[in-house]
C-alpha cells in the first residue's frame, strides 16, 4: 500500500498543481518511480496506490502500471482515492485512515502480510529481504530504520531496540531523543494485527489516524512483536526544497553510492519517446544529466536538464535543475536554480551566488 496522497506544501510551487510524488526527479523520472519499481524489483505484484491532493498528473502517469510491469490479471497497481460509500466518504484523514478507508481491497487479496510505503522518498531497497526479516521473527509489525545523525533525529520516529532488533521503545519526533535509529516510514504489519488495530483506532474520537503518532504506540503498549529492520544504502527525504535540490545533486557526485545505471536493480519510468538531444556547435555540457528533446546552445554545467528543453545562446546553466518543457531564451544566466515544467526565463535573466546575500540559496522559478 504505496501512500502518495502528500500535498507536499513545502516544495512551494513545484506542488503548486501536482502531487509531491508526481514532482521531477533526476530528469527523467518521477518520485514515485523509486518505490514502485523497489516492488517490481522485489516481485511484489499488487500495489494499491493511495491518492487525494490533485491527483490527475499522477493518475494518469500511473496509469495500468505497465512500465513496472504492474499491469498484471488479478493484480497489478490500482488507483485508491477517497471515495463515498453507503456510509457517506471524506478525505484520508492521516496515514492510518487511508489504509482503513481501503480494507475491503486489502480484504480482497487476502494477505498474510501488508507492506506500507510512502510515495515521496528516493531510494533503492529490496522489500523481500525485510519480509523475510519479519517472518524469521514471527513479527506483528517491522519497521525499516536507519541511523541519522543526532542532530537530526528529533526529526523522526526513533526507535530504541534490544540486541535482537526486537523495539523496546518508540518515540515520534522526540525533543530529547534516546536514539538515532530513525523509522523510514516502510512498514511491514502482519495482516490480522494491523486490520484489528486499524478498526480500534478508526473508533477511538480522539486519535489523529496516525501510525506514528497512535497506531504504532497502541501496539507496542499492547505487548506486540515490534522489530526493527535496519537499512544501510541511500535514502533521502525530499519533502523541502533543500533536500529535493540536494538528492538531485547527489545524482553527479561522483563519491554517492546511489548509482542509477546499476542494470541489477533497475529504476523504471513511464516516460514516451521523445527526439534526440542537440547540442550546438558553440554549446559546451559538463558533468550533467541531459534528457531526450533538449536543444541546448549554451553553456551548462553540473545540472540536471529533463526532456524538451531548450537553452538559447550565450546562456549559462550551473547547479540547477530544469523541469520539463522549460525555455531558457538567449543571454540568460542560472546558478542555483530549479526551473518548473514549461517555465520561460526571459532574455538576459542574471540569477548568480556572486550577487545573493546567501551565495546557496536555491532560486524557483515557476512553470
Amino acid at each position: 500500500m504505496l501512500l502518495a496522497g502528500g500535498q507536499g506544501s513545502r516544495l512551494g510551487s513545484l506542488t503548486f498543481n501536482n502531487a509531491k510524488p508526481a514532482v521531477l526527479f533526476g530528469g527523467k523520472y518521477r518520485i514515485i518511480d523509486f518505490p514502485l519499481s523497489n516492488c517490481m524489483n522485489s516481485d511484489i505484484d499488487v500495489v494499491g496506490v493511495l491518492t487525494q491532493y490533485r491527483p490527475y498528473i499522477l493518475n494518469n502517469y500511473i496509469s495500468d502500471g505497465s512500465a513496472w510491469a504492474l499491469d498484471k490479471v488479478n493484480a497489478g497497481a490500482r488507483i485508491l482515492p477517497p471515495y463515498m460509500g453507503q456510509k457517506g466518504g471524506r478525505w484520508y484523514n492521516g496515514t492510518a485512515d487511508a489504509i482503513y478507508q481501503n480494507i475491503d481491497f486489502i480484504d480482497q487479496f487476502n494477505p498474510e502480510f501488508v507492506l506500507i510505503l510512502s510515495g515521496d522518498h528516493i531510494y533503492k531497497m529490496d522489500y523481500a529481504k525485510m519480509i523475510d526479516f519479519h517472518k524469521e521473527r514471527n513479527a506483528d509489525l517491522t519497521i525499516a530504520v536507519m541511523d541519522v545523525p543526532w542532530e537530526d533525529a528529533s526529526r523522526f520516529g526513533i526507535v530504541c531496540t534490544n540486541d535482537e532488533q526486537r523495539i523496546l521503545e518508540f518515540q515520534e519526533k522526540p525533543a530529547e531523543p534516546k536514539s538515532n535509529k530513525a523509522s523510514m516510514g516502510i512498514y511491514v504489519f502482519s495482516w490480522s494485527v494491523l486490520r484489528k488495530a486499524l478498526i480500534e483506532d478508526a473508533e477511538n474520537p480522539n486519535s489523529e489516524n496516525d501510525f506514528g503518532h497512535n497506531v504504532i504506540p497502541m501496539l507496542h503498549d499492547e505487548g506486540k512483536r515490534l522489530f526493527a529492520y535496519t537499512f544501510s544504502g541511500y535514502w533521502r527525504d525530499v519533502g523541502t526544497i533543500q533536500s529535493y535540490y540536494d538528492a538531485n545533486m547527489d545524482l553527479l557526485d561522483d563519491s554517492c553510492d546511489f548509482d542509477l545505471s546499476d542494470r541489477n536493480f533497475r529504476i523504471f519510468s513511464n516516460n514516451t519517446s521523445r527526439h534526440p538531444q542537440f547540442i550546438g556547435q558553440s554549446a559546451t555540457v559538463t558533468d550533467s544529466l541531459i534528457c531526450d528533446g533538449c536543444v541546448i546552445f549554451g553553456d551548462v554545467e553540473h545540472s540536471i536538464i529533463s526532456h524538451d528543453i531548450i537553452i538559447g545562446k550565450n546562456t549559462v546553466i550551473k547547479n540547477s535543475i530544469i523541469h520539463t518543457g522549460a525555455k531558457i531564451e538567449d543571454g540568460a544566466y542560472l546558478e542555483n536554480c530549479i526551473v518548473g515544467s514549461r517555465g520561460v526565463v526571459r532574455a538576459d535573466t542574471r540569477i548568480s551566488a556572486a550577487d545573493s546575500d546567501n551565495p546557496a540559496e536555491i532560486h524557483v522559478i515557476n512553470g
